[in-house]
């Protein structure tokens, strides 16, 4: 098995266990290494990234484990009957929040790696009787999804986890129509991560060691044909990473980033 697939299934081993627990998270990283399993208050963890009170009391219970680094919704101008892709859909929880956006003659797809979070998002959407949602296994390197059939990509925290970020986006630029958008949240990298932090394989599944550069990141996007790159550090993004790995320092390294772009 090589390094990459040794990665792949470290990172679905740690998030099918939080699947399986319905174990609450800390911020992007849960119990996939950092937080030694410490209870959090869900709904700061939650406001704290961007999510409003009435965003939180309007998704099924047990959809938002407090996984994400932001709020992509919050940014992608979702319209009613637009068609949206959610990589790295866990719960379902911002795929609940998309679906009010495009009402009824939309629809929003979730693509997740790990058969415990697929389970547990069709679960949580039959309970609720939602129609215009659907999830779907698969790895975000290949997208089980046609081409230019989406007119907007959300992603929390989800691409950093990803060892082949160029092919993660040479498939979201494939997928989108002509003129489609890409609105993500998650952790890119703001100075070289130290070793014992980049070959940790706890700190890869918490959002942290497979971080790349910001400059990293706007190339892949370019190379992969995408325009009007847009990367905007969140206000609060030291806060944030500080609380997943207390006395770690990562904050000094990484930081929580919203990333928008448009197919060219």
């Amino acid at each position: 098995m090589s390094d990459k697939e040794k990665d792949r299934e470290f990172i679905r081993k740690k998030y099918a266990e939080i699947a399986m627990k319905g174990s609450q998270g800390c911020g992007c990283c849960s119990d996939a290494g950092c937080c030694g399993g410490t209870l959090i208050n869900l709904e700061k963890v939650s406001i704290d990234i961007g999510y409003s009170i009435d965003e939180l009391e309007n998704v099924p219970a047990g959809a938002n484990m407090g996984l994400g680094c932001g709020n992509p919704i919050a940014v992608a101008g979702l319209k009613e009957g637009e068609t949206v892709l959610d990589l790295g859909s866990g719960g379902g929880f911002d795929c609940f929040l998309a679906r009010e956006q495009v009402g009824e003659t939309g629809c929003v797809i979730g693509v997740d790696m790990t058969p415990e979070m697929v389970k547990l998002a069709r679960e949580n959407a039959e309970k609720s009787g939602y129609n215009n949602v659907e999830f779907r296994l698969g790895e975000i390197e290949h997208l089980p999804v046609a081409d230019a059939s989406v007119d907007v990509i959300i992603s929390n925290c989800v691409i950093n986890l990803s060892p082949e970020k160029e092919k993660v986006f040479r498939e979201i630029y494939r997928v989108l129509k002509p003129g489609g958008r890409l609105s993500i949240s998650d952790v890119v990298a703001t100075a070289k991560l130290p070793d014992n932090i980049k070959h940790d394989p706890a700190m890869m599944a918490a959002c942290i060691a497979g971080a790349e550069f910001v400059e990293d990141i706007r190339r892949m996007l370019a190379d992969a044909g995408f325009i009007n790159i847009r990367m905007t550090p969140r206000d609060n993004s030291r806060q944030i990473v500080q609380s997943w790995v207390p006395g770690r320092k990562v904050e000094e390294y990484v930081a929580s980033y919203i990333i928008e772009a448009t197919k060219g």
